[in-house]
């Protein structure tokens, strides 16, 4: 086998219930390493702590090294499926994967000031408000139209003198990348709520960063000490907003803000039925099919 050979790929597109099971597969015929992709720009909700979902039609990848015979993987895989599933091999084009994964991340700008930037690049605008957050981490980047949301309120609020000097809680906090993002537009305490063990460790990581950790207290989802807030955001899903709705009033303070997203456009009449009782809606925005519900509380 020549060093100088191109790494090769096998690549399916299936059933996303197949997925999981062909991956399996792609491995035990040799594969270092198996992606999916979405094959039919499906979109998929985030999934919840310890599951894993499929687009509906999803396109598996397997990577094999350089030199690597294929023909035996796709024979088996054509005894196995026969034509049920297209399935191509082909070379891997030779470079820096490392860089060229780089190069695709660049600042985001959410609102007037905000920018969420990887930790190679920099924001040269003079007024930027910086949070550094590297993709690839898990339970969000910015990079989600509902996470981009959710920045941009936060940054609204800070235009509107409306942020400084606040609290903030951030209800499914995931990454940390909202309650960060508020202390860095001025709020002085922010509190970081999370089922997910991983997330909080996220959290706190990703505060250490942006040298905001001694303004982030983190809390396990199901803790009493929680504080009320003149702000809360909650990034999740429609499901559990919709439940969570008498949790999360009770820790908004009366006249506080509101923010929700993590829905679907379709699923807005939903949430704002959950959330009318307690809250006067104020607006809802949407952004590549997900939607924000901005409110306050009565």
């Amino acid at each position: 086998m020549s060093e100088n050979q191109a790494w090769k790929q096998v690549s399916m597109i299936v059933d996303g219930d197949k997925a999981e099971e062909i991956s399996e597969i792609l491995f035990g015929l040799g594969a270092v390493s198996v992606t999916y992709q979405d094959a039919k720009d499906d979109p998929i909700l985030e999934p919840l702590p310890g599951e894993q979902r499929m687009w509906p039609t999803t396109q598996v990848i397997g990577l094999f090294e350089k030199g690597y015979d294929t023909a035996p993987v796709i024979s088996y895989l054509q005894h196995v499926y026969g034509d049920n599933f297209p399935m191509v091999a082909h070379d891997l084009e030779d470079k820096d994967w490392v860089r060229a994964w780089m190069d695709n991340f660049k600042p985001i700008k959410c609102g007037k000031r905000l920018w969420i930037c990887p930790s190679w690049c920099k924001v040269d605008e003079s007024d930027a408000i910086t949070v550094m957050l590297d993709p690839g981490l898990a339970f969000g980047t910015g990079t989600h139209p509902t996470t981009f949301l959710c920045l941009r309120f936060l940054d609204g609020l800070e235009s509107q003198g409306a942020l400084s000097g606040k609290q903030v809680l951030d209800y499914g906090c995931g990454s940390g990348i909202l309650a960060i993002a508020a202390l860095k537009l001025g709020a002085t305490e922010a509190f970081g709520v999370d089922i997910d063990p991983q997330a909080l460790i996220a959290s706190k990581d990703n505060a250490e960063r942006n040298n905001v950790v001694d303004k982030l207290k983190l809390f396990d989802g199901g803790d009493k000490r929680i504080p009320k807030c003149p702000v809360v955001v909650a990034n999740i899903l429609a499901g559990p907003l919709a439940e969570l709705e008498p949790n999360i009033a009770a820790l908004c303070e009366q006249g506080g803000k509101l923010a929700l997203s993590g829905i679907l456009e379709s699923q807005l009449d939903e949430v704002i039925a959950a959330y009318e009782n307690d809250f006067t809606i104020d607006s809802t925005d949407v952004l590549e099919g997900w939607g924000l519900i901005t409110a306050t509380r009565k």
